[in-house]
């Protein structure tokens, strides 16, 4: 089979982020200029360099109470911060809840029962309990071909990793099972994991 995106699949649902997979989850939270909270997940999310450590995050779609894009881009648009919030198996049904569209009033922590704790470097609230965190600052915001569509990208200023997560001084993701978004509504999780040594390291 072969398309043109521009002329339609002719399926029964869109294939693209079905074979883009796995794609790891950023849960970002965020907080506006009057202090509410915001969390929602992102699965288009990946590092983008090392020195300094930098992440980028895509938003697309809006709502109708903030225009052109959604809670976390307008809050980090106004803040310049952000954190982002490694999403385990045992908290799945949690970042469901929080990818709810509410008004921009309301506190997704609150509603998805989500228990948070203060950023150390970052005026911002993170999930507590999260397996890791990445607090960010914002360095630039993308606008992309289509109506409301954007990337994130931030800096990491401060980096929380669980202590049960490590292990003889590794992070062992095996503890903690990163769930992962896959196409259409599926999703998988890390139960196995195995290494393969470089070419230059041989």
């Amino acid at each position: 089979m072969f398309y043109r995106p521009e002329d339609g699949h002719g399926l029964p649902h869109n294939p693209f982020n079905a074979i883009i997979t796995p794609r790891p989850i950023a849960w970002v939270s965020s907080r506006d200029r009057e202090g509410v909270d915001n969390l929602a997940p992102y699965s288009f999310f990946n590092g983008v360099a090392y020195v300094p450590p930098q992440i980028m995050f895509a938003s697309t779609g809006a709502k109708p109470d903030r225009g052109d894009t959604k809670d976390s881009l307008a809050n980090i648009r106004d803040t310049g911060v952000f954190c982002v919030n490694i999403v385990e198996y045992a908290m799945r049904e949690a970042m469901n809840l929080s990818s709810q569209t509410l008004p921009r009033e309301l506190d997704e922590f609150a509603h998805a029962g989500v228990d948070r704790t203060p950023c150390e470097v970052i005026d911002c609230a993170r999930v507590k309990g999260a397996p890791a965190a990445l607090e960010c600052r914002l360095t630039k915001i993308e606008t992309l071909p289509g109506k409301t569509n954007y990337v994130v990208f931030g800096e990491v200023v401060g980096i929380h990793l669980r202590d049960d997560c490590l292990v003889d001084g590794i992070f062992d993701v095996s503890r903690y099972q990163p769930l992962s978004r896959l196409g259409y509504r599926d999703y998988t999780r890390v139960t196995e994991v195995f290494a393969m040594p470089r070419p230059d390291d041989l």
